[in-house]
């Protein structure tokens, strides 16, 4: 019997049987990579994300639809995690504003939600990019769309959904040429697929298994939406708008301006009052605006290119101090940081930005976080993420508010960050993800926070220690994102480690075993049966200018095998100093910075 339409407890079974879908295919996904690393993890941050909505909805069984639809979006939000899931919440956000006052719904009510869950979708990203997630969810919600002017039922417009979103999954690497490049599609959009097909086999069959579709057997990849940070500040815009009376702001009209005129935008707040924050060469233009549309007030004007001049030139002065008076590597996690790394805790007073006790997780529920007190609330507190003991206790050493553990196949929710966040004892706070695929999540963080936050949109460990080189503990989170952000790109970094399978990257052809070494701006630069040599290539590749390199080895890797290795580094260049510090990140054997 054809569906029709449906109610709260029918939309709940019909999420729970796309739960089950996705989790069923968790491993199909996890492992389509465009880099054959062994660390994809889109369909378990997928996953964690629904299933955190579905918890959430749980509480409301048996309610209308608008309850549970708001349930699932609430979840959602708290439980996302990577790109992903960030992006997954985002269009339950929608689905949930289309549902909005409705005890039941039908197809067109569906094909609405779907409309809007794309808008939210695309909202969430300063830089969508096709041939990823957010295609797929357009062309599912347009086909819906389409489907509902002709026929209302629910199971006829969630069919052309399906049918839909397996075909642009399909054409998703006729979009991006490093899907093309890899033979792969798009993972995120696979995973948001699969949903869609769990959901419609609940409706069609009534749970029971679903015959194999033709993109079973496709290779997606999971999509680097915030791969790369925002380039080339200008002027950085700040100020506070009131709205006239009797004359809201149109936020996202707001929200929409800004962004095509420039980068970092920030619009938090309401129709009433809210603040505004933005990146451009034109700040003469976003003051313009906020004055047609109410009052200003705390405007602030700063020139970022300057500041970070400053910094470059400051940076490079302390390189001029005296030696540490051990010149030795360092190979404890427990080491003090060198005078380049970080401040001598024997020569300088202890760090103005508090301190932090990073403990495992107790229920394998995620990252585990406490925080000490400090005497009286800090100007500024830090909130960093790190993959590895040893990474983790070197930003303790930097005298982190807090540490959030995570990484690659262990991204740290929504509501974890937001967590640690209000738990740190500061008037305003700076995010380290040193993730790409935790940056999303950190700056949906960020405009949920009770008090002004900045994302610095680190991809690594290594950058996130550049980036705290740089901040200025007394200036507010705002004015530290520019140069902090500058920092951390003005070293180079790669991560080594094994091919999880045979692969073909541009040019390079890579066997499943053999050793990679990735730069986060040029991909692959170096592959090869033999670790030692691969590694030797990619610091080859490497712009020359560096004067230090850091080797920091991950858990696979041994203490002789990660000595030998800075040895090797130290005789094939010449008058750069080789440091070795233990990190314990998982999957990547070694991170490797050059600065």
């Amino acid at each position: 019997m054809v569906r029709r339409s449906c109610d709260g407890t029918g939309l709940l079974e019909a999420f729970r049987a796309a739960v089950a879908n996705l989790e069923a295919h968790v491993d199909e996904i996890n492992s389509l990579n465009v880099f054959p690393v062994p660390d994809g993890d889109t369909g378990t941050n997928m996953v964690a994300t629904v299933k955190a909505a579905l918890e959430e909805a749980d509480g409301v069984a048996g309610q209308p639809v608008d309850r549970v639809a708001a349930a699932l979006s609430f979840g959602a939000l708290m439980g996302a995690r990577g790109n992903s899931g960030v992006i997954t919440s985002q269009i339950l956000r929608g689905l949930s504003e289309g549902l909005a006052g409705k005890r039941r719904f039908n197809g067109l009510d569906l094909a609405y939600a779907l409309s809007l869950g794309t808008k939210t979708a695309y909202g969430a990203v300063t830089r969508p990019v096709e041939g990823t997630i957010l295609t797929v969810i357009r062309e599912a919600a347009d086909a819906a769309v389409a489907a509902a002017e002709r026929d209302e039922d629910v199971e006829a417009v969630l069919t052309a959904t399906v049918d839909a979103a397996e075909k642009s999954v399909a054409r998703t690497p006729t979009l991006l040429a490093i899907l093309r490049e890899a033979g792969v599609v798009d993972s995120g959009g696979q995973g948001l697929y699969r949903m869609f097909q769990g959901a419609l086999q609940h409706l069609s069959t009534g749970g029971r298994p679903a015959s194999r579709r033709r993109s079973d057997a496709a290779r997606p990849r999971a999509s680097t939406l915030v791969a790369h940070a925002d380039e080339g500040y200008g002027y950085e815009t700040m100020f506070l708008l009131q709205a006239t009376a009797g004359r809201p702001i149109d936020i996202d009209a707001l929200r929409a301006y800004l962004e095509e005129i420039g980068d970092s935008v920030l619009v938090a707040g309401d129709s009433k009052a809210l603040k505004v924050h933005v990146h451009n060469d034109r700040p003469d233009l976003v003051i313009a605006r906020g004055l047609t549309l109410g009052t200003l007030s705390r405007i602030s004007v700063e020139n970022l290119d300057n500041q970070a001049r400053d910094v470059r030139e400051a940076r490079a002065a302390s390189f001029t101090g005296e030696p540490a008076a051990d010149p030795g590597p360092h190979t404890a996690a427990s080491d003090p940081p060198t005078p380049e790394a970080s401040p001598n805790p024997a020569t300088t007073p202890a760090s103005p930005l508090g301190t932090a006790v990073v403990a495992p997780s107790t229920n394998g529920s995620g990252p585990a976080l406490t925080t000490e007190p400090t005497d009286g609330a800090l100007r500024l507190a830090v909130v960093a993420v790190a993959a590895g003991d040893g990474l983790a206790a070197i930003f303790e050493d930097f005298g982190v508010s807090a540490v959030v553990h995570g990484g690659q196949s262990a991204n740290p929710s929504t509501g974890e960050l937001l967590e640690a966040i209000e738990r740190t004892n500061a008037d305003e706070v700076v995010v380290l993800p040193n993730n790409p695929n935790v940056v999303l999540a950190a700056r949906q963080v960020a405009a949920m926070a009770s008090r002004p936050v900045a994302v610095i949109p680190t991809r690594n460990a290594a950058e996130g220690y550049a980036a705290l080189l740089c901040m200025d503990p007394g200036a507010s989170a705002d004015a530290n994102a520019g140069p902090m952000a500058d920092a951390a790109r003005s070293i180079q970094t790669l991560q080594v480690t094994e091919a999880v399978r045979d692969a073909t990257i541009g040019s390079k052809k890579v066997k499943r075993g053999q050793t990679i070494a990735l730069d986060p701006d040029e991909g692959l630069v170096a592959a090869g049966n033999d670790r030692m040599r691969a590694i030797l290539d990619a610091i080859g590749r490497l712009t020359p200018g560096f004067e230090l390199v850091t080797v920091f080895y991950g858990k696979e890797a041994h203490l002789d095998e990660a000595e030998e290795v800075a040895r090797r580094i130290q005789g094939q260049l010449t008058g750069v100093d080789v440091e070795l510090r233990h990190g314990g990140q998982p999957h990547y054997r070694y991170l490797i910075s050059a600065e």
